[in-house]
């Protein structure tokens, strides 16, 4: 078994340190059980399971480290990993913004370990997949999907006396369906910790739906439209406004978050005021770790309340050169919503484009957090509050900040990607161009 407790992990981090002549010495230890089942064309294509552990040992004299790792526990592996990080240091060149590992420090208790999923079987496995395909069969649909279900554990110890543990699962399933003209797409995803929330019948049918709907798309002109996002649309052009939440790259004049002449925007107004954007690892829709990688505590932060700029993160080297606290960056995302769900935006939108999904996002411009990409799996024309047609899928050109400040109204929050995201709904999403790729 890959999966150590808090009291094995600790012995064995304690041995290895035991190793250690270095200045300073940090330990990682990391361990997983993971199972999985891939279905395509409407058939099981794989299915297995992965039992991986490993330990990471980081050795430093003055600033100068050297990093060494290895995949056996016994007496004699754990030295010669500690010996072969202290030899890399000694010939490696000095950091300058090196930092001395942190001393111990106080971590409130982890929400993110479920038993049911640590006892998934293959069995639970073989039935999501046949939720999947026998429906999907029934209406001259063609099933893709991928579970995978994993029980790990991290943890770390240094020479200064820092411990730290914890214990996750999780459960990730994805299923697109393809009508088998070919004419049609639709896609869905769910993520949990806790696996008894997944219901793999329900999310096959969204997509199955999706895919007839879908089904005979019609082109419409490029152009500026009103736009329903549905959580997994948005997630990752909100994902990617979070990489400008990084003060060193703010006061450098790197990122978005850099004023001109120098400084950053903290406590600037840059999104409509509605936006509340959180991160809170005690969360329990979507609870994450209480400690970041390198040891700092992870603590409920507000990024952005009421449309201003709360908080940026800084690594402890900018935090000492810049006289402010270490924090680390967001180990989820939480951005309020509204009452609202899919259904009711809808019916109150006159003349809109409901969006599955976007893929393939990529970087225009990052001072101005400009993406571009395209819609799939399901772009579907509305009007006077229905759903009249399906459309054909677009690239846009668009901003988070652009977006966040043309919020038309917030619906129902929906975890998706470990993060909870709600529907909005947007005006002037700019669509520039038609893509014949269902």
């Amino acid at each position: 078994m890959a999966i150590l407790s808090r009291e094995e992990a600790k012995k064995i981090m304690e041995k290895a340190l035991s190793f250690s002549t270095a200045d300073t010495c940090s330990i990682s230890l990391f361990g997983s059980e993971s199972g999985n089942i891939r279905y395509a064309r409407n058939s099981v294509s794989t299915s297995g399971h992965q039992s991986n552990i490993s330990l990471v040992a980081t050795s430093s004299y003055g600033k100068k480290s050297g990093t060494a790792t290895i995949n056996e526990l016994d007496e004699g592996s754990l030295k010669k990993v500690v010996e072969r990080a202290q030899e890399l240091a000694k010939l490696a060149p000095e950091n300058p913004e090196f930092m001395e590992p942190l001393g111990p420090q106080k971590y409130a208790e982890s929400k993110t370990h479920s038993k049911a999923t640590a006892d998934v079987k293959p069995a639970f496995r073989t039935q999501v997949a046949a939720d999947s395909i026998l429906p999907a069969k029934q209406k001259d649909v063609t099933a893709a999907g991928f579970l995978n279900d994993s029980d790990s554990f991290n943890a770390i110890m240094n020479s200064k006396g820092l411990f730290a543990y914890n214990k996750s699962t999780s459960v990730n399933f994805t299923v697109t369906m393809r009508t088998n003209d070919g004419k049609g797409s639709g896609w869905s995803t769910r993520d949990y910790n806790d696996v008894s929330k997944l219901d793999a019948a329900e999310a096959s049918k969204i997509a199955i739906d999706k895919a007839v709907m879908s089904s005979e798309a019609k082109a419409i002109e490029p152009g500026k439209y009103t736009v329903i996002l549905e959580p997994a649309a948005s997630v990752q052009l909100l994902g990617n406004m979070f990489g400008a939440f990084n003060a060193r790259t703010a006061d450098e004049g790197r990122s978005f978050m850099s004023k001109e002449g120098g400084g950053n925007k903290l406590g600037e107004k840059i999104v409509d005021e509605r936006v509340n954007i959180y991160s809170d690892p005690q969360n329990a829709e979507v609870p994450s770790a209480a400690w970041a990688g390198n040891g700092l505590p992870q603590n409920r932060v507000d990024w952005i309340k009421g449309g201003k700029v709360e908080n940026l993160f800084y690594s402890r080297y900018w935090a000492e050169k810049q006289g402010k606290e270490p924090m680390p960056g967001p180990s989820n995302g939480i951005m309020d919503g509204g009452k609202a769900s899919l259904e009711d935006l809808i019916k109150s939108t006159k003349k809109g484009i409901l969006v599955t999904r976007l893929w393939y996002i990529r970087t225009v411009d990052p001072q101005t957090l400009l993406y571009t990409g395209l819609t799939r799996d399901g772009t579907f024309f509305i009007e006077n509050g229905k759903i009249k047609h399906p459309i054909k899928n677009f690239r846009f050109n668009e901003s988070p900040i652009i977006m966040l400040n043309n919020l038309e109204e917030l619906g129902q929050q929906v975890r998706v990607n470990g993060n909870l995201v709600p529907y909005m709904k947007i005006r002037d999403f700019t669509f520039t161009s038609l893509s014949d790729a269902v």
